[in-house]
C-alpha cells in the first residue's frame, strides 16, 4: 500500500529539481535492504497512484520508501 509524502518533504523535492541540486537519498531498496544514492532529481512522476523521482541517472525511486533525503528524515526505518 502506498503511502502519500508529506508536503514538506515535496516541497524540498522541488527545490532540489527546480535548483538542480547534488542530492542523496537514502531509501529502501527492499522490506530489509537500505540504498544510498547520489544525484539530481530531475521529476516526479505517478504511476498506478504511486509517487516516483526520477534521478537523471535515469534511476526511479518510490518517494514512500525514501528514509532521509539530503539528510532529513522523512520516514522512520
Amino acid at each position: 500500500m502506498y503511502n502519500p509524502i508529506s508536503c514538506e518533504f515535496f516541497d524540498q523535492l522541488n527545490v532540489a529539481m527546480q535548483r538542480k541540486i547534488p542530492s542523496t537519498i537514502v531509501y529502501l531498496k527492499d522490506e530489509e535492504t537500505k540504498e544510498t544514492v547520489k544525484g539530481i532529481v530531475l521529476t516526479m512522476e505517478v504511476k498506478d497512484g504511486i509517487e516516483y523521482m526520477i534521478l537523471k541517472s535515469s534511476e526511479k525511486i518510490r518517494l514512500d520508501t525514501v528514509l532521509t533525503f539530503n539528510g532529513k528524515k522523512h520516514r522512520e526505518e
